[in-house]
């Protein structure tokens, strides 16, 4: 396959028109996201956008292990370490182009079709989660675990985990508990279920497609994504979110973050994936638990350019603040382990602290511009 890391190809159709895929090619890295990819994914989905002759868009990820396991976070590491006053360079220009990449997607006139396959975590999960269409298959493991270094649940998981029901988002944002392919149904995050080996033949099906408009060709997709998916749900795993789904209501009851944490912690279980959500939240960074309790108590009214414009904030302000950094040396860089976190207590977090990762560093958000498309 090319070195280049993404690829673009336009696949013909029986009826004259054209499927753009977009095959994100760093198989390496788990085809996590650089800033490369995302300018040359935009520009290109522009064009297609405008082309009458492409009718839709079908995104996945080279190899079997990942669709995008998120961003290139070492880059923005050094980013970070290199800056002076005020935001990071790289980190700023980073995060604004992605979420602006995001909210295309999001609001894309013609069916996007993500076949979120293997790994689908951080970027992943913003790219896979504005999708008209979105596929799991036997292998999907998808998260927003970023409570392990400091960040947040960012790329819409403000307007994704407020969508949830019955406090999964809170819950997942707080402890990045994996999910799977039943979960992802469950959720919200995902609109069918195919078996991996199934992508070139599903692909083919959308290629012997009739298609007309654009509101018209979603309604297509829809059908024969519902058609495949049924003739396939034996094969769909186990997932966990529903059969914890009272757990998961009753330890996230609380009126504070600290009364939620402490519940979370405190739930008697011999879970497994009750126990491994125990230990990211236990481990994890105190400061981005209550981001994530700011972005589900907050952040529910909130409109989808809203919530990336005020993402970006809080993203900029954790390349400012040392949370981020310190908790990405400790995981990818050192690899130690052993974050050292400013408020290792999750009730000694300052409310003036929080307040600062909601505070704009400019007149004008980079983003201010993001519902003219």
């Amino acid at each position: 396959m090319s070195e280049k890391p993404v690829l673009f190809e336009e696949r013909e159709c029986s009826d004259g028109h054209r499927i753009g895929v977009i095959t994100l090619n760093v198989e390496k890295s788990l085809n996590a996201l650089k800033l490369s990819m995302i300018e040359s994914m935009y520009s290109v989905m522009q064009e297609w956008r405008l082309d009458d002759k492409i009718v839709a868009v079908f995104m996945q990820g080279a190899g079997d292990k990942a669709f995008c396991a998120g961003g290139d976070i070492v880059q923005m590491y050094e980013s970070m370490c290199d800056a002076g006053e005020g935001p990071p360079a790289y980190a700023e220009e980073f995060f604004t182009r992605e979420y602006r990449l995001d909210y295309l997607i999001h609001v894309y006139p013609k069916p996007v079709v993500c076949w979120g396959n293997g790994i689908v975590m951080g970027g992943g999960l913003g790219l896979m989660a504005g999708a008209s269409h979105r596929i799991v298959t036997e292998s999907s493991r998808i998260a927003m675990p970023e409570v392990t270094i400091g960040l947040f649940p960012d790329v819409g998981g403000t307007w994704f985990l407020n969508r949830m029901p019955d406090g999964a988002g809170l819950y997942l944002g707080l402890t990045g508990a994996a999910c799977n392919a039943a979960d992802a149904l469950e959720l919200g995050w995902a609109d069918g279920f195919l078996p991996h080996a199934q992508k070139e033949a599903f692909l083919q099906a959308l290629t012997r497609t009739s298609w007309s408009s654009p509101e018209s060709n979603h309604t297509r997709v829809t059908q024969l994504l519902r058609s495949w998916n049924e003739q396939h749900q034996s094969q769909r795993p186990g997932g966990q979110v529903a059969q914890h789904r009272a757990m998961i209501k009753q330890v996230t009851q609380g009126d504070s973050v600290t009364q939620v944490v402490d519940a979370i912690l405190n739930y008697p279980t011999v879970d497994e994936w009750v126990g491994k959500a125990q230990k990211s939240l236990r481990n994890g960074c105190p400061t981005t638990a209550h981001l994530v309790w700011r972005q589900i108590h907050e952040g529910g009214g909130l409109s989808l350019p809203d919530v990336f414009k005020r993402e970006l904030i809080m993203a900029v302000q954790c390349t400012m603040h040392p949370e981020f950094r310190e908790g990405v040396r400790a995981l990818l860089i050192d690899k130690d382990f052993k974050p050292q976190w400013r408020y290792p207590s999750f009730a000694d977090v300052p409310v003036a602290w929080v307040d600062e990762f909601f505070s704009s560093p400019w007149d004008v958000n980079p983003l201010h511009d993001l519902a003219v498309l």
